[in-house]
């Protein structure tokens, strides 16, 4: 494990973001969820994908916060640009579960 300043980890903006709309993602090569999530009104609604079938669906996605990074590049994934890195750790059998705060945030709250 490499080592890095605080100050490079005040580069990463991580921020919390209300989930407002989910869709199946069938054509990413692994099985997929695009996401729209609401960063509040310094950053707006931003895009990602997200490899979370295996504990969430798009049922029950929306409303949901999450935390992401949204100061990466957007990526391009098939037809569709993820805008954010949505956070996640994986499971004992390596499937991804959200990071979420444990307590009510605002939209947009970053995190540090």
């Amino acid at each position: 494990m490499s080592e890095i300043s605080f100050e490079d980890f005040l580069k990463v903006d991580i921020r919390a973001g209300r989930v407002l709309k989910a869709e199946p993602f069938p054509e990413a090569r692994k099985p997929a969820i695009k996401l729209w999530i609401d960063f509040g009104p310094e950053i707006g609604e931003k895009k990602s994908s997200a490899q979370i079938t295996r504990h969430y669906d798009v049922e029950t996605l929306p409303g949901r916060i999450v935390m992401a990074v949204v100061n990466f590049p957007p990526r391009q994934i098939g037809k569709f640009m993820s805008e954010v890195l949505v956070l996640g750790v994986p499971d004992a059998e390596g499937e991804v579960v959200l990071l979420a705060p444990d307590a009510a945030v605002a939209a947009g709250a970053r995190m540090f």
